[in-house]
């Protein structure tokens, strides 16, 4: 993956952006960037490794952009009145979006995954990176997530991963449809839900998705993925899920509090399977982990021995710690069907539920809010509570006409107790108020790092409270 371009990443500390450049990085390529984060003095630690890898960093105000020979890689969203990208249109220089440069990697790849569906991507992503690291195959590894197996001192937010194997295993995004631009050997879908686009748009584009695949591994126990898939007459598929119509397929399920453990179905064989993270929603990830593992080749043995060892993604059902009996959890969720993965994962065990969430901005609340309303109110107890602060905003211009009131006030409308905080430090006053043993905090939301360090914060503010 010899790569001797020169790479100006505008908003380089993005989950996207970040692995990406690291990808490129490792190939051989100058990278310089900028981000917003950087400018507002949040999220040094990510920024110092940066630097440490020799990138260099700028104010995003066009400064580090010198030559016509850079290639400004910035989302579409991105405006020509942003400085980086006004003074690039000086220089003349080539502007890609992060998932054109992305495609272009991966479609020369000899050996490729694709990971998509609206739900799941990053973990099974992760499985399946960590699955062909363990059986010696050398993958490079693109996600949105840190990968726990791969973080050490030197690789901290470990999201991506430069191997010298055939195999490239990348997540691939439908919200801005630039899954169109990817040509995958295997294309895993997870699910099709309601998340940034309608369902109509959705199933156009994982349609498509699975149709450009020469082998596609798809979720039996999806309605809507069923329906996709039937009638494409795909001549090279596999299916996973609890159903006995799946060829990867998950029995005698036993939940636990961290992990889980099933029998595995497949080939007319069986095989027990133990895994380190928790949840039904992570047996259907492992499924689709290890079909997708066994269509490149992998035995199912090998590949169950790789997936037993996964030990998760930050920020997904990540135990920050416990402090007098009270258990703070950091996740991911943000749409619904990540948002009720986690809820019912909580409440196959007992103990009452503070949930705090912070949605991704004002434009999903018009989007999905109902649904998310819905969730909340089907999935959390009388005596559960619900905090919604403000939507997660840095900036530009948006339409704030439907903010995080009208989700708690349709979660009380269902008689849940749901409460709007504006400010997420008073929200988590209300939470250290709230708390006492037996309780899981689970703090949700995305697109903001800082999310990690409120929820250390509460921690460390249950420990100071357990000790006085």
């Amino acid at each position: 993956m010899a790569n001797t371009k020169s790479y100006y990443f505008c908003g380089i500390g993005g989950s996207g952006m970040l692995p990406l450049a690291n990808i490129v990085r490792d190939g051989g390529a100058d990278v310089a960037g900028s981000d917003r984060a950087l400018d507002q003095g949040r999220l040094a630690p990510k920024f110092e490794w940066l630097k440490s890898l020799g990138i260099s960093l700028f104010p995003q105000d066009g400064s580090g952009l010198t030559h016509a020979d850079q290639v400004l890689v910035a989302s579409a969203a991105v405006e020509d009145s942003v400085p980086d990208v006004a003074r690039a249109n000086e220089l003349g220089c080539k502007r890609m979006t992060r998932a054109e440069l992305l495609a272009q990697l991966f479609n020369t790849a000899k050996r490729s995954v694709a990971v998509g569906g609206t739900s799941g991507k990053s973990t099974v992503t992760g499985m399946i990176g960590w699955i062909l690291t363990d059986a010696g195959l050398d993958p490079t590894i693109m996600n949105g997530g840190v990968m726990k197996n791969f973080v050490s001192s030197d690789t901290p937010f470990a999201s991506a991963r430069v191997g010298r194997g055939d195999v490239f295993v990348s997540e691939v995004d439908e919200s801005d449809g630039s899954i169109a631009l990817f040509r995958p050997e295997i294309a895993v879908l997870n699910n099709v839900s309601l998340d940034h686009k309608s369902l109509a748009e959705l199933r156009q584009l994982f349609g498509d998705f699975a149709r450009r695949a020469k082998h596609t591994v798809w979720n039996a126990d999806d309605i809507e993925t069923v329906a996709l898939i039937a009638p494409l007459g795909l001549a090279q598929a596999t299916s996973f899920g609890f159903t006995d119509r799946a060829d990867f397929r998950a029995t005698d399920v036993v939940e636990m509090p961290l992990g889980s453990h099933f029998n595995l179905i497949a080939n007319g064989e069986s095989w027990p399977v133990t895994l380190q993270v928790p949840g039904r929603h992570n047996i259907a990830n492992a499924l689709a982990a290890l079909a997708a593992a066994h269509a490149l080749g992998v035995p199912v043995a090998q590949a169950i021995h790789g997936v037993e060892r996964f030990a998760g993604l930050a920020r997904r059902f990540d135990i920050v710690g416990i402090a007098g009996g009270i258990t703070v959890i950091d996740d991911f969720g943000h749409n619904p069907d990540k948002t009720a993965a986690t809820l019912a994962t909580l409440k196959a065990f007992p103990g009452r539920i503070i949930a705090f969430f912070q949605p991704h901005g004002y434009g999903p609340i018009r989007v999905m809010g109902n649904e998310l309303a819905a969730v909340f109110a089907r999935h959390l107890n009388r005596d559960d509570h619900l905090i919604l602060c403000d939507p997660v905003y840095f900036g530009g211009t948006v339409d704030k006409s439907l903010g995080s009131q009208s989700i708690t006030d349709a979660v009380s409308a269902a008689g849940r107790q749901a409460e709007h905080i504006p400010a997420r430090e008073d929200c988590a006053n209300r939470i250290v108020e709230l708390a006492r043993p037996g309780d899981r905090i689970v703090i949700m939301g995305a697109r903001d790092d800082t999310l990690s360090a409120f929820a250390a914060d509460i921690l460390s503010r249950l420990v100071k409270a357990s000790v006085s």
